[in-house]
């Protein structure tokens, strides 16, 4: 926790009370400037506050008299939570670009800055064995060529996606829609263990020991489509939490990815429906690297010798020796044929079918015959 002590403290008591959810909270931050600040305002200046209703001015004007968050804090210190607010660095970068990031994330284990290179795999609570056997398929070859697997640690397609990338030793998060001493559905506490055993991590914008609700699940959903590049929904029905959190993903501007199945099973009715307004299919993995384009930032895959440079591309991933020696001599500004050969020291045959593999993959763009610069 890098952020001082009387800020964690402020930004505990500020998510405790009630009326304050993360749009409220951007406004007042953009109104007063900090947390403490906000702590301070008098009830005259906070009912002044167009978007905050009387009570709830009034509930915050008295916050330190009526809140402890020093209680919240050491439950947290005793369980070895971290507790992160977005102005902290730690704070995920991906997550505190949406519109309505929370403005608090309890944390047990550890966000690594790989973890941004990752896809969310949700799907419905009552999975069929066809849904069981794709979410282990694509979150294995998801796992295995460097993605963080992120899910909800609800049943069905979330527990079978967090469980397969355990299996394949590969870094998984889960979003909970309760605090830690509360997690939903119980038989899932041994799961979320093995999570952060495993070096992955639980995370949280509700306090330790808060109650899930119908409202928690949806508010978090918005959190494990925020934290990805893609949302990739394996088995859905046509009115299902993962509907909402494909709706949230796009709203995010996050690629959707679904998984097909028979016209004849209600489970798949949703995949289809989100097809049909402009998701993309998948079959296998290729479907989902050959869609997300080039990362807001570049990520080192650490567990990847292959890759000792941070890539810029999931496609990159997915190459060969002779590929990746031709792609790094390849740079932003257009390189020449004759320079790349140079540069590797490759036959001209092979750097011309390395070219034309990259191209096809969207990691390099043509601009003119003898030509090439990065995407």
């Amino acid at each position: 926790m890098s952020d001082s002590h009387s800020e964690i403290l402020d930004n505990i008591l500020l998510s405790m009370i009630e009326g304050i959810g993360s749009r409220t909270y951007q406004r007042l931050l953009e109104r007063f400037g900090n947390v403490t600040e906000i702590l301070n305002a008098s009830y005259r200046d906070l009912n002044d506050f167009e978007f905050l209703k009387s009570d709830t001015a009034l509930r915050l004007a008295s916050a330190r008299q009526n809140f402890d968050p020093n209680i919240i804090f050491e439950l947290c210190q005793r369980n070895q939570i971290d507790i992160i607010s977005i102005q902290d660095s730690q704070y995920p970068e991906p997550l505190r670009t949406i519109h309505d990031p929370p403005p608090i994330l309890y944390v047990k284990g550890k966000i690594l800055p790989q973890d941004t290179f990752s896809i969310a795999v949700i799907g419905t609570r009552r999975s069929s064995a066809y849904g069981c056997r794709q979410a282990n398929r694509l979150v294995t070859a998801l796992a295995h060529n460097g993605f963080t697997i992120i899910s909800g640690l609800a049943l069905g397609i979330d527990g079978i996606a967090h469980r397969a990338a355990l299996k394949a030793n590969a870094r998984t998060l889960a979003i909970l829609g309760s605090g830690h001493h509360r997690i939903y559905p119980p038989e899932h506490e041994t799961l979320a263990e093995q999570i952060i055993q495993s070096g992955g991590a639980v995370l949280s914008e509700y306090p330790p020991l808060h109650q899930s609700s119908k409202w928690t699940f949806p508010q978090r959903n918005r959190i494990v489509s925020g934290l990805s590049l893609g949302v990739l929904v394996v088995e859905s029905p046509l009115r299902s939490g993962a509907m909402i959190s494909a709706r949230i993903a796009g709203e995010q501007g996050r690629d959707i990815f679904s998984v097909p199945g028979s016209i004849e099973s209600p489970t798949s009715q949703g995949c289809h429906q989100l097809i049909r307004d402009g998701a993309y299919l998948v079959e296998s993995i290729d479907d989902i690297l050959n869609v997300l384009g080039p990362l807001r930032q570049k990520v080192l895959l650490f567990d990847k010798p292959q890759f000792p440079d941070p890539i810029r591309h999931p496609n990159e991933i997915s190459l060969n020796e002779i590929e990746l020696i031709v792609l790094r001599s390849i740079g932003m500004i257009p390189t020449p044929l004759h320079n790349i050969v140079t540069t590797t020291g490759l036959e001209e045959q092979q750097v011309v079918a390395a070219l034309s593999v990259l191209e096809k993959k969207r990691i390099i763009r043509q601009i003119s015959p003898i030509v090439f610069v990065k995407m």
